[in-house]
């Protein structure tokens, strides 16, 4: 569940800057949740293969 906690607090870590951007129209926070927003894609696509490749060796 480790990796649940990881996506979790990443997500929970842009909220501010989801705020400020969507509410306030800060265009550098809009930077940080588009950098937050790749990391996250990145993460979720190591835990697909991680996933699969358990799932394989199983």
């Amino acid at each position: 569940m480790s990796r649940f906690s990881e996506v979790k607090d990443l997500v929970m870590s842009l909220e501010a800057d989801f705020e400020k951007f969507y509410e306030k129209g800060n265009q550098a926070a809009g930077t940080r949740v588009r950098k937050g927003m790749q990391e996250l894609k990145n993460m979720a696509q190591d835990i697909r293969k991680e996933v699969q490749d358990m799932k394989n060796a199983g």
